[in-house]
């Protein structure tokens, strides 16, 4: 009887032993090995020399590395709650139970399912002043109409949040309608009979509900936006010069185009950072509302 009982609890961890292989090897390997080299002088190749914090000091003494931290904060800010809102907003309309729900969260969810490379050249032509927008509403008889942001360097990244919030506004949509699916119905109907008006109920009741699926939300966001690196080489390739630089761009660009291994991984190493820092406390709260809910 004990051998049986023994199988049944062993095969399930053997299962899962090749992706604990490929965490453990393959990203905490990767992580350790990028913070050792961040530590040296690498160029080209590893060096087996040691420097320090020498490379997170060149790092934030360099100008475009500061202009990409910018960008980056101006685009999180904007695109997670852009995202959030509009999302939101989109999973109220639905949860309404309006005609053609299967169609429309199909429609909403569609871009996220697409590659950002592919929209991302759509989006860079439609904001193209000689041939897009501009171009068209200039067509029609409103020759004074100006929409040249992605040529214009203070405000390109604007450009950039419009395309990222358009993509990913249809996952919130259907993570937040699935929160909002999980309401009790009860709580309708004791607004209702209170005389609630519904806005009132959305933001002291049914927000505070949706406090773990808006964290996820969040979550899923805030890490979209340290990776943020397809979404500008398709619409921007960092330009005008480098206005709509973000870190990602940055690093790939030492890394392969500057040839500084060492650089790129401290700023890698950074961008490691700024996801643990959200993500453990996260982590923490969670095992802690586990464990008081238990």
């Amino acid at each position: 009887m004990r051998r049986p009982l023994l199988l049944r609890r062993w095969v399930p961890w053997s299962a899962l032993l090749p992706m604990a292989l490929v965490v453990v090897v393959a990203y905490l390997g990767c992580a350790l090995w990028s913070l050792r080299i961040s530590l040296s002088s690498s160029r080209t190749f590893p060096a087996d020399d040691w420097v320090g914090f020498e490379q997170y000091a060149r790092l934030f003494g360099n100008d475009r590395w500061l202009l990409s931290l910018q960008n980056l904060a101006i685009y999180g800010v904007l695109f997670i709650a852009g995202c959030m809102a509009i999302g939101f907003l989109l999973a109220v309309f639905i949860d309404a139970k309006v005609r053609g729900e299967g169609l429309l969260r199909t429609v909403f969810l569609y871009p996220y399912a697409m590659s950002f490379v592919a929209t991302g050249l759509v989006w860079q032509w439609m904001l193209n002043p000689e041939v897009g927008l501009q171009s068209t509403v200039r067509s029609l008889g409103w020759r004074g109409f100006s929409f040249d942001w992605i040529i214009d360097p203070d405000r390109v990244i604007y450009t950039v949040v419009i395309a990222g919030v358009w993509q990913a506004s249809g996952l919130v949509m259907a993570l937040m309608l699935a929160g909002l699916r999980g309401i009790d119905d009860e709580v309708w109907k004791a607004a209702r009979i209170d005389g609630i008006p519904t806005w009132r109920v959305y933001a002291q009741i049914v927000l505070p509900m949706l406090a773990p699926t808006l964290a996820t939300v969040f979550v899923l966001l805030f890490t979209g936006v340290v990776k943020v690196f397809d979404a500008v080489v398709a619409m921007t390739q960092g330009g005008p010069g480098t206005a709509s630089d973000v870190p990602a761009k940055f690093i790939m660009d030492h890394l392969f185009g500057r040839a500084n291994i060492a650089l790129a991984s401290a700023g890698s190493m950074l961008l490691l950072a700024s996801v643990l820092v959200l993500v453990a406390p996260l982590l923490y709260w969670r095992s802690r509302r586990a464990a008081l809910q238990g």
